[in-house]
C-alpha cells in the first residue's frame, strides 16, 4: 500500500474560501495562510447561526506500540459524516514537534484519512507552539530580570515555580542551572525546561474563552513565592499585556481540511498524559457553532484524555458530547493480552481474549460518564474474522453498540457503518456526571480519579505532595479540578503493566499549581513534563527532496 506521503501527493485541496464557505464563515472573518491554511477572527463565534452542532467525542484503549488510530478514526468519521451529506466538523489538536521528529512520528492521521497539509501541521503550521513558547519564555526572562534588577517583589529564587519551555524532546534541560557566569549574567539558581504542549500557557490558551479570558488566566498565574512565602502572580511583573500580544493570532483557531474536503479546526496542543489533553474551547465551539456534527478527540486512552475532557474541559466549556466512540484494534489487544510488537500478524484468539479486559475497562468507564459508548474497531488487512468477532462479541455483552472501519485504507467510505451507529447511539446518551465534585478535598478528587478511572485500590502521596497540597490550602485552590499527569501506556502509573492491572496503587508524588489554567497537576509514578528522544528518532527518517516534497514525516 502507498505510504501516507505518496497519498498526500494525490491530495487535490479545495481552496480554502470554498471550506470555509461551506461552513458559512463571513469571508471578513477569513485570514488566510495561503491557498490551502486560513486562521477565523473569534468574531466568527458572533455570528447568528441556526446550528448547534451535536458533538461527538472520540477517545481509545489504552495505548500500544501497535497503535490504534484515534486521529485517523475521527477523520475518518467526518469524512464519512460527509460522504452521508451530513453537516460536519472536524476539531483537532495541532500535533508537537517533539514527538513528531522523535517517536510518534507525524500527527495527522494516515491514509486516506488525513488532515491536509500534512507536512505543514505537523512542522510550524501557523506559529501557534512558537508564540505559546515565547509568551511563556517571556515571562521566564522577566523573573529572572526583575530578580537581577533589585528584585522589589522580593521573590525567593529557591521557590520559583515557572518553568521554561520549548517545543522539543530534551531530556537534558530537565534540569539546569541558570545565571553562571558571572555578577553580569543574572542570579544563579536552579531550573529547568518543560515541553511547550504541557506548557501552562497551552492550557490556558486551550481552556480560554476568549480573549478577555485568556488575559485574566495570565494574570493570575503562580510564578513562585516571597521569601516569606507569599504567592507571586505574573500580573505583578507587569508583563501579561506583552504575553497577549504575541498570543493574539495563536488564540485564533485554524482552519485546513481532510482528504476529502472535510473541515478542520486544528487548534491547540496539550498532551493528555501531563496536561489535559484537549484542543481549544475555541475551536470546539466555532465547529459546533458552524455545523450540525462536531467531531472532537481527546488525547491517549479514555482514562487519561477523555476523563479530563470531561471533568475540565466540559464543566469549563459547559459541553456535553451527544456521542462517545471508543477506538481499539486487534493488534492493540493482542499486546494487551501478552503478544510482543513483532508479532502480531498471525491469528491469535486467546492473545485477544486475554487483551478484551483492557477494552472492558474502557467500557465501564465511559458509562461512568453516563455515556453509551461506540466501538469502534480499526481494521488491518492482517485481522482475521474470527478474531472480530470475539471483539463483536464482548460488546454485545456489555450491550454497548460495535463498528468495524476501513477507513485507512478506503477514507469516509470505510466509516459509513461507524457513521451510522453512532447517529443512532446518540438518543442513548444521557447528560454526563462528572466523577467527583469540586467541593470535595483534593486528596477525595486524585483517589475518586484513581479508583474509577484506572482501578487502583488506593493512592499513596508522598512527602512531598503532602507539602504541596498545603500550599494549596493556603492558596485556597482547593476548589480546582486535578489534571493527573501519568503513564500513557498503561491504566496504572507502571508503564510496564498492560491489559487491566488490578490491585494495584498509585503514587502521587507533587502536585503542581495551574491557577492560570485552573487546574492542579498531579504528578504520579516517574511521569515526566519534558521527554526524551529515543535511540532511533523519527527525525532520522526525514528528507527533504530536491522538489520540496518532505519525506519521512508519517
Amino acid at each position: 500500500m502507498a505510504t501516507d506521503v505518496e497519498i498526500a501527493q494525490q491530495f487535490s485541496p479545495k481552496p480554502i474560501t470554498q471550506i470555509s464557505d461551506r461552513l458559512g464563515i463571513n469571508p471578513a472573518h477569513l485570514l488566510p495562510y495561503g491557498k490551502d491554511i486560513a486562521k477565523i477572527d473569534l468574531d466568527a463565534l458572533k455570528t447568528t447561526s441556526s446550528k448547534r452542532g451535536r458533538l461527538i467525542l472520540v477517545s481509545a484503549t489504552t495505548p500500544t506500540p501497535s497503535g490504534e488510530g484515534k486521529t485517523t478514526t475521527t477523520i475518518g468519521l467526518g469524512q464519512a459524516f460527509t460522504q452521508l451529506n451530513e453537516s460536519v466538523c472536524l476539531a483537532l489538536r495541532e500535533p508537537s514537534l517533539g514527538p513528531c521528529l522523535g517517536m510518534k512520528g507525524g500527527a495527522t492521521g494516515g491514509g486516506y484519512s488525513q488532515i491536509m497539509p500534512g507536512d505543514r501541521i505537523n512542522l510550524h503550521f501557523t506559529g501557534d507552539f512558537h508564540a505559546i513558547t515565547s509568551a511563556n519564555n517571556l515571562l521566564s526572562a522577566s523573573i529572572d530580570n526583575h530578580i537581577y534588577q533589585g528584585n522589589q517583589l522580593n521573590i525567593d529564587p529557591r521557590q520559583i515555580v515557572w518553568r521554561r519551555v520549548m517545543d522539543m524532546n530534551d531530556r537534558s534541560l530537565r534540569n539546569i542551572v541558570l545565571g553562571l557566569g558571572g555578577k553580569m549574567q543574572g542570579i544563579p539558581r536552579e531550573g529547568g525546561f518543560d515541553i511547550t504542549a504541557a506548557s501552562e500557557v497551552m492550557a490556558m490558551l486551550c481552556l480560554a474563552t476568549d480573549a478577555k479570558d485568556l488575559k485574566k488566566r495570565l494574570d493570575r498565574t503562580l510564578i513562585g513565592y516571597t521569601f516569606d512565602g507569599t504567592p507571586v502572580h505574573a500580573k505583578q511583573l507587569d508583563i501579561t499585556g506583552a504575553m497577549m500580544a504575541l498570543l493574539r493570532d495563536a488564540l485564533q483557531p485554524n482552519l485546513v481540511q481532510s482528504f476529502e474536503g472535510t473541515p478542520a479546526f486544528v487548534h491547540g496542543g496539550p498532551f493528555a498524559n501531563i496536561a489535559h489533553g484537549c484542543n481549544s474551547i475555541i475551536a470546539t465551539r466555532m465547529a459546533m457553532h458552524h455545523a450540525d456534527w462536531a467531531i472532537t478527540e481527546a488525547g491517549f486512552g479514555f482514562d487519561l484524555g477523555a476523563e479530563k475532557f470531561f471533568d475540565i474541559k466540559c464543566r469549563i466549556a459547559e459541553l456535553d458530547p451527544d456521542a462517545v466512540v471508543l477506538v481499539t484494534t486487534v493488534r492493540a489487544l493482542k499486546m494487551h493480552g501478552g503478544k510482543a510488537k513483532d508479532d502480531l500478524i498471525k491469528q491469535d484468539l486467546e492473545a485477544v481474549k486475554q487483551g478484551l479486559e483492557n477494552l472492558d475497562k474502557h467500557i465501564e468507564s465511559v458509562e461512568l460518564f453516563n455515556k453509551h459508548p461506540v466501538v469502534a474497531l480499526n481494521r488491518f488487512a492482517t485481522d482475521t474474522d474470527e478474531e472480530i468477532d470475539l471483539i463483536r462479541a464482548r460488546c454485545a455483552q456489555h450491550n454497548v453498540s460495535f463498528a468495524e472501519t476501513t477507513h485507512h485504507a478506503n477514507g469516509g467510505k470505510g466509516a459509513i457503518e461507524l457513521a451510522k451507529v453512532v447517529m443512532e447511539s446518540v438518543s442513548k446518551n444521557r447528560p454526563y456526571q462528572p466523577l467527583y465534585q469540586l467541593d470535595l478535598p483534593v486528596i477525595e478528587k486524585v483517589k475518586a480519579v484513581c479508583k474509577a478511572m484506572y482501578g487502583a485500590f488506593d493512592v499513596a502521596f508522598s512527602k512531598e505532595a503532602e507539602k504541596d497540597l498545603k500550599h494549596v490550602e493556603q492558596l485556597e485552590l482547593t476548589h480546582l479540578p486535578v489534571c493527573i499527569a501519568k503513564a500513557p501506556s498503561s491504566l496504572s502509573d507502571d508503564p510496564t503493566l498492560h491489559g487491566r492491572p488490578r490491585d494495584f496503587e498509585v503514587t502521587v508524588r507533587a502536585i503542581q499549581i495551574n491557577a492560570g489554567a485552573g487546574f492542579l497537576v498531579v504528578l504520579t509514578g516517574n511521569i515526566m513534563r519534558m521527554p526524551g528522544l529515543p535511540k532511533q528518532p523519527a527525525a532520522n527518517n526525514i528528507e527533504l527532496l530536491e522538489n520540496g516534497i518532505i519525506k519521512g514525516l508519517e
